[in-house]
């Protein structure tokens, strides 16, 4: 598996994420798309790192509801190039950090990252092949999951199967969910307004051939706290966390804009109407004073739910 993926494919975001809706996780899947998850390294560790916020906050939060002292091992499931373990690994002091993924340049990136912010000793990386492999990863008190189920065909036998990974008193967390991403407002002065309302119906069509075309796909509606209680699991609380980037943005949230969108035109491009395949080159050519690389009005907002349950 892959990361944060916030950077579902054609999307680029699900996220988170992003869902960084093009999302970003899981991936590298064995089983996914196809999409190169090396290559969207650098992609994916902007999306997490401008998300870097909310993911402090849910960690902060999952440290109210298991000891932070009793968190010995801590599994990051699809964790892509690590940032999220990191910030896994600062709030919980006293635990192994695993990042675990399907992706080897990931990993190393993974292993540079903890390096570089002193936290070698205690971040080690795993590669692994989800589900096949779910039984190699070993016991732990505390196992996240961000936006890396949903690429799984049968959910609910891959979350029973995380359940067995967790020690008693132990907790599960799967960011899955949320809100998908904003950039622009809904009139952007030129084409049709709306124009990410109708990525958002060609993102959905694509989630569910996506969905339906995993190995042993397994129709399940998106009601967590029910497959918690049927891994036998105790849910234990759900709480969303806002990444909200006011305009005007950084320059690492408009690389990430145009980055987000250029996938979408390549992704979801020939099925739009000409009208709106017509407004999205335009904020994609660097010549056009209305592109996304000079726009005022561009923003960055989303929300990223965190649903928890424990063991026992």
């Amino acid at each position: 598996m892959t990361q944060h993926r916030e950077t579902h494919a054609p999307h680029g975001d699900h996220g988170g994420h992003s869902h960084t809706h093009g999302h970003t996780h899981a991936h590298s899947h064995g089983h996914d798309t196809g999409l190169d998850w090396g290559r969207l390294a650098p992609l994916l560790e902007a999306q997490a790192e401008v998300a870097g916020g909310a993911y402090r906050e849910a960690a902060a939060w999952l440290g109210t509801l298991v000891p932070p002292s009793g968190v010995r091992r801590l599994l990051d499931v699809g964790s892509g190039p690590g940032v999220i373990t990191a910030v896994l690994a600062d709030a919980f002091p006293y635990a192994e950090a695993v990042a675990v993924d399907g992706t080897p340049e990931l990993l190393e990136r993974a292993r540079a990252r903890a390096e570089a912010q002193g936290l070698g000793a205690r971040v080690s990386t795993l590669r692994a092949e989800l589900p096949e492999e779910t039984g190699s990863l070993g016991e732990a008190d505390l196992l996240w999951a961000g936006n890396s189920l949903h690429h799984i065909g049968d959910q609910r036998a891959a979350l029973a199967d995380f359940a067995k990974l967790i020690r008693p008193g132990g907790l599960i967390a799967l960011v899955e969910g949320g809100l998908t991403p904003r950039h622009l407002p809904r009139d952007i002065g030129i084409g049709r307004p709306g124009l990410e309302a109708r990525f958002d119906a060609e993102h959905a069509h694509w989630f569910a051939r996506m969905r339906a075309e995993l190995p042993g796909s397994t129709r399940e509606p998106d009601d967590w706290r029910a497959l918690f209680v049927s891994a036998g699991l105790t849910p234990a609380g759900t709480r969303t966390f806002l990444v909200d980037v006011p305009a005007p943005v950084p320059q690492v949230v408009r690389e990430l804009a145009v980055s987000h969108f250029g996938r979408l035109r390549e992704g979801f491009g020939e099925h739009l109407d000409a009208e709106d395949r017509a407004t999205l080159d335009r904020l994609l050519d660097p010549a056009d004073e209305q592109s996304l690389h000079h726009r005022t009005d561009l923003f960055h907002l989303t929300a990223h739910t965190v649903h928890t349950a424990r063991k026992g």
